[in-house]
């Protein structure tokens, strides 16, 4: 193959044209690679086509796929009249009263209202919560002895999410340790598969999801209604007692099947995701024992800033959600040379972004000193994604990564590497294929 027949990856494809290069291989074909072989598809296609080009793949139809960091800052700031939610999204999975499956003005009142929850004060009333779930989860682990460390990670994710979305332990917090798990490694399968038109029996996927979300749901409205018969609710500071407290502009409080979906949500993507990018931040630090060891003297200094930034690359180099997407809302949007019709998809590929050495110098090296001391560039860095729908628990996650990473830091210390892994997409994240080692 000649030189010529090679876009240079790190070129946005010819810009004198209106519509991005498509990629040309059946749509039933790049569907299988978009799901099943994401990261080495892209690659193949950014290199062939360049940081812009066009996929056709089922569920999300035609869809333009952005790596050029000037191009995802135009997606990252467009207006929520330009781009809107991607279909189909997370609010099919979580219901459409969640954060999800809003748009517009009620996308952003309901982002207004959730966010005192996961930044300020907030984070420092959490603390105490997950030091002690990752103390109590530690207390279990084998001493001198390898083993998998995804697995407690979940339970300690799902344990602070519950007690910080709904307040309080007790026996309905252990019924939802129960069925979220089950609930969210089915879902996350069936997130972006639409639901068939007829009924489906109660052993079908949908069945079965069905069935989770009953038992959720009960559960939930156990405690609204133990939460609205407290005489301390106005003191707590809880997700729960907040969306209790809040009042729409007629005066009237949040409907309790809203309330439903958007704790569902909260605690589905809170929990899964940050569980995720734990297991790969011990996947990392087992393979650089000296960043290890230098985390271990910071922790035993009662620092954090190493901390900080160790945490900061690991979700560079290992993304945990490596593609968002808007949809175009308005008659066209213009992505630099590019125009792009109504009902469009367009795909951000974070992973690509994260891997550009021109933003990221070596970006195969894992190298926390490239944060240290400095914040990564906004439009580069986009782990939690950008703009508008960026993760409204961002701050949330990173402040219980540093607080569970110093903790297991100081309980574990330098331990033998494992042998080598790769990733495996589990739902939508990909996660270490053998659950990491620690």
């Amino acid at each position: 193959m000649t030189d010529t027949a090679m876009a240079n990856p790190c070129e946005t494809a010819t810009p004198n044209r209106l519509n991005p290069p498509r990629v040309r291989s059946p749509k039933l074909v790049q569907g299988v690679q978009f799901a099943f072989f994401r990261r080495k598809s892209m690659r193949n296609w950014t290199k062939r086509h360049g940081h812009i080009f066009e996929i056709n793949v089922p569920f999300f139809g035609r869809s333009v796929v952005v790596s050029d960091p000037a191009l995802v800052r135009l997606v990252c700031t467009a207006s929520a009249e330009q781009l809107i939610n991607v279909q189909p999204n997370l609010g099919n999975l979580f219901g459409p009263g969640s954060v999800f499956g809003f748009d517009g003005c009620r996308h952003r009142d309901r982002r207004r209202l959730l966010s005192p929850a996961f930044h300020g004060q907030s984070l420092k009333n959490y603390q105490e919560v997950i030091e002690d779930e990752t103390l109590r989860e530690s207390a279990n682990w084998p001493e001198n002895k390898e083993f998998r460390i995804l697995e407690p990670m979940s339970r300690i994710t799902l344990n602070v999410i519950l007690r910080t979305i709904l307040g309080a332990d007790g026996p309905e917090l252990e019924e939802l340790r129960e069925i979220v798990p089950q609930w969210m490694t089915l879902g996350s399968l069936m997130a972006f598969v639409p639901a068939l038109p007829f009924r489906t029996g109660r052993h079908s996927p949908w069945g079965k999801l069905d069935e989770f979300r009953k038992a959720f749901d009960r559960i939930v409205l156990t405690l609204i209604d133990k939460a609205e018969a407290d005489p301390a609710l106005g003191d707590r500071a809880d997700v729960l007692a907040s969306l209790l407290r809040s009042r729409r502009d007629d005066g009237t409080g949040m409907p309790r099947p809203d309330i439903c979906d958007e704790l569902l949500a909260l605690i589905g993507a809170g929990h899964e995701s940050t569980a995720s990018a734990l297991g790969w931040a011990f996947e990392r630090l087992r393979r650089h024992p000296e960043v290890l060891a230098e985390l271990v003297r910071e922790v035993d200094q009662g620092g954090s800033d190493f901390r900080r930034a160790t945490i900061l690359e690991s979700l560079r180099s290992r993304t945990v959600v490596d593609v968002i997407g808007r949809r175009v809302g308005a008659p066209s949007f213009d992505l630099g040379e590019w125009r792009i019709p109504r009902d469009h998809t367009v795909l951000v590929r974070i992973a690509d972004l994260h891997e550009n050495p021109e933003i990221f110098p070596h970006p195969e090296r894992f190298d926390p000193y490239r944060f240290r001391g400095t914040k990564p560039p906004t439009s580069a860095w986009l782990p939690f994604g950008g703009g508008a729908r960026r993760c409204l628990g961002a701050d949330f996650a990173i402040a219980e990564w540093i607080s569970c990473c110093g903790l297991c830091c100081r309980i574990s210390g330098s331990r033998p590497m494992p042998p080598p892994m790769r990733s495996r997409i589990s739902g939508e994240l990909p996660t270490p294929r053998n659950s990491a080692a620690a």
